[in-house]
């Protein structure tokens, strides 16, 4: 028997990169209208946001929060519960954790004196980055490494690009005014900060070197949220 310390990290995975990229290629053939309705919401929001103020910005902000969350419930059940269960046994543990984002972020959608951030800063700039990425840059990583279109990770399909789209969303977001929405704001950077984390992690272990974008986008991230919202009184 051979000693523990001649194990590699690889050893402990339960699948082969191989099987873990052909999970997306069966949640794409199932489920590749969900990402398109929500993402089409999403963009629609955004632009009517970008046209007005006052009761209507803050309406789309509950809104592209509360389509987020959705995101979040599907991937829980979805790829965690359906297809990542069986080759994993952490996928229950993360299973769970994504209903509790999804259920975070419905609250917070109902937060009081939420509100879009505004300007030019370096939370809005980054923001709006990794939500590009998430949204564009991170499906054709599929094609960019040499496997199938099909197999692509989508927002609200996929965990990486869905935690990173939340990174975003909470960058982009100001929950200041009220004290309830600031703290409630900071709750739910942990959840997607920890699966970027396992992610990258995974990844990595696979010898896929997309973990490395997943790191340094959380990584972003967390430097802008240093930064303060801008205060417009």
């Amino acid at each position: 028997m051979d000693e523990w310390w001649s194990y590699r990290p690889s050893d402990l995975l339960m699948f082969s990169p191989t099987i873990y990229w052909r999970l997306f290629e069966s949640l794409n053939r199932e489920a590749w209208a969900l990402p398109l309705a929500l993402a089409t919401g999403a963009l629609a929001v955004s632009w009517r946001t970008a046209r007005g103020t006052g009761r209507g910005a803050i309406r789309s902000v509950r809104a592209v929060v509360g389509l987020l969350a959705i995101g979040w419930l599907w991937v829980a059940w979805a790829f965690f519960w359906q297809r990542f269960a069986p080759i994993s046994t952490a996928a229950p543990a993360f299973a769970g954790l994504f209903v509790a984002q999804g259920l975070g972020l419905m609250g917070f959608a109902f937060a009081p004196g939420l509100r879009w951030v505004t300007g030019h800063g370096v939370r809005r700039v980054a923001g709006l980055l990794i939500a590009a990425w998430a949204l564009v840059a991170h499906p054709s990583l599929a094609v960019v490494f040499g496997r199938p279109g099909l197999q692509a990770e989508w927002l609200t399909l996929a965990p990486d690009p869905t935690a990173l789209a939340t990174l975003a969303l909470l960058l982009l977001v100001d929950g200041s005014r009220h004290r309830y929405a600031r703290v409630w704001q900071r709750v739910l950077w942990g959840l997607p900060l920890l699966w970027c984390a396992a992610s990258s992690l995974t990844l990595w272990t696979l010898g896929e070197a997309q973990g490395v974008a997943v790191a340094v986008l959380a990584a972003l991230a967390c430097l802008a949220a240093a930064r303060r919202p801008p205060d417009h009184g």
